[in-house]
């Protein structure tokens, strides 16, 4: 994963890969915007952080789950740098390291989100649809309601 520069009216953020540094960082973002942290420490490596001025601004994760699928969890961008884009390079860029692993399908779950990752080619599958690593997470067994939408894109698809 290579570091990725996106310019905004107010500097700068850098797309890179997470390091064990940034956890609590991850974790202060993600606990703010009301998502879980199951998870998180462990997946941690498959992450992608946005940051500017030494500070994350934006988070999301690649839990590899089995071979061939993985979730897209954890997309969280600081409040003041919403709608300028960090989301979706962030998860663009989830996206692109999918592809580059060779994974198949990615899957999500979300309560607020169903209206904007369609952007990004997803589409609602039945909860029951989810191959059972995906279903084995943590965040798809009990971090996430049972009532969340559950959301797949299989890879190389817009």
């Amino acid at each position: 994963m290579a570091n990725t520069t996106m310019p905004n009216d107010t500097g700068a953020a850098q797309l890179r890969p997470a390091t064990a540094t940034d956890l609590a960082a991850v974790e202060r973002l993600l606990a703010a915007s009301g998502l879980p942290l199951d998870g998180v420490r462990d997946a941690l490596p498959t992450f992608v952080v946005a940051e500017s001025g030494g500070e994350i601004v934006g988070v999301a994760g690649l839990e590899p789950c089995g071979e061939r699928d993985a979730l897209l969890r954890s997309v969280a961008v600081a409040d003041a740098w919403r709608s300028r884009g960090v989301g979706r390079a962030l998860v663009t860029r989830v996206i692109s390291d999918a592809e580059a692993r060779g994974l198949r399908a990615l899957y999500l779950l979300t309560t607020t989100a169903e209206r904007y990752f369609p952007g990004f080619g997803f589409h609602t599958v039945a909860r029951a649809d989810a191959p059972e690593s995906v279903q084995a997470t943590a965040e798809f067994r009990s971090a996430c309601p049972a009532s969340a939408t559950v959301m797949a894109r299989k890879i190389g698809e817009a």
